[in-house]
Formats: structure tokens, C-alpha cells, sequence
């Protein structure tokens, strides 16, 4: 498993930081298709995020979110590090409710994706996944929707036909509308 999913976070973790450094301040006001974060509220969000993971994937507790300080590539980068050793894939995180690592990896993948679109919607900004990354957080999604959306993590699903694109049905599932605009 992590011989599959570790590139795919070093690919959107690239992606998503390209994305972040791309926003001038000027463009940290405009919404963004996650209603509770403008750019800036969820640059800050994804700072936290990487954070988080990191602290999980080696085995530390549960961090609070902190204020924007503009360091998301430095963050991620860390967060990746985290992750590479194998034993950051083995067993379940105690500060996640008990929730096995591996599940913890593909929210980490879900995060950076999913609001690295956001911030591509809300920017104007293109954001490319490859298939393979997508068709994963489709099928992680669609097992741990009821879960996601009982925790507040995703939004209730949003209609998406069958022969859309895979980004596009993940997007649906987490609660996304792959049409927005700002």
C-alpha cells in the first residue's frame, strides 16, 4: 500500500504547494467551494493539515489548529518526510480516534486534493490529478463517506453523473459541486 500511495502524496503535496506559492495576497479574500474558508482560510487549513499528519504518521498527538504563517511547501515537505519511513504506515494513531495509519495517509491524499482544487476553482488556477490518484479517493471516499460526513469532514454529496470525470464523482462524494465558480 504504501509503495502505491506515497507517490501519489508527493505528487498532489508538489502540486497543491506549486498551487499555494501561486497566490499573490491580493487573491486571499475570494470564496472558495469549502464555505467555511476564503484562500487565506484554507491556505491556513492545509498548513494545519500537513502539520497534523506529519504528527500522526510519527506516532504524535493530535495538534490544534494555529494561525496562518505562509510556510505550507516547508510544511508539507515535513509531513512528507513523515511519511516515508515504513513504520508510519504500521498501526492504528491513538489521537485519531484509533484510526489505522493507512486510513490517516489516504485522508492526508484526500486534504491535499480536494482543497488544492478549491484553491484552483477559487484562483482561476489550473489543478491537475492523475487518474490513478483520483480513481484511490474515489474508492476511499465512497467507504468513508458516512463517516466523513458525521465527523463534519465532508459535506453531503453532491450529484455527479456515473460517466463524469473520476476527479469529478470524488468531488461529489466529499460534498463538492465540480461546477462551482466563484
Amino acid at each position: 500500500m504504501r509503495e502505491e500511495l506515497l507517490p501519489m502524496l508527493r505528487g498532489a503535496a508538489q502540486r497543491t504547494a506549486d498551487l499555494v506559492t501561486s497566490i499573490p495576497e491580493e487573491e486571499f479574500g475570494r470564496p472558495t467551494p469549502c464555505p467555511e474558508f476564503d484562500v487565506r482560510g484554507l491556505v491556513n487549513h492545509l498548513e494545519w493539515g500537513a502539520s497534523l499528519f506529519e504528527s500522526v504518521a510519527g506516532g504524535g498527538g493530535f495538534l490544534p489548529p494555529k494561525e496562518y504563517t505562509g510556510d505550507f511547501p516547508e510544511r508539507v515537505e515535513r509531513m512528507l518526510i513523515a511519511w516515508d519511513k515504513p513504520e508510519s504506515w504500521e498501526g492504528v494513531s491513538e489521537a485519531m480516534g484509533g484510526l489505522p495509519r493507512i486510513v490517516l495517509a489516504h485522508m492526508a491524499l484526500t486534504d491535499l486534493v480536494a482543497h488544492g482544487w478549491d484553491l484552483s476553482r477559487a484562483t482561476g488556477r489550473g489543478y491537475e490529478v492523475e487518474e490513478a490518484t483520483a480513481a484511490r479517493l474515489l474508492a476511499f471516499a465512497r467507504d468513508m463517506a458516512p463517516i466523513g460526513r458525521a465527523r463534519g469532514a465532508f459535506g453531503e454529496e453532491v450529484f455527479v453523473p456515473d460517466d463524469a470525470p473520476t476527479l469529478e464523482r470524488f468531488l461529489g462524494l466529499i460534498g463538492r459541486d465540480p461546477a462551482w465558480r466563484p
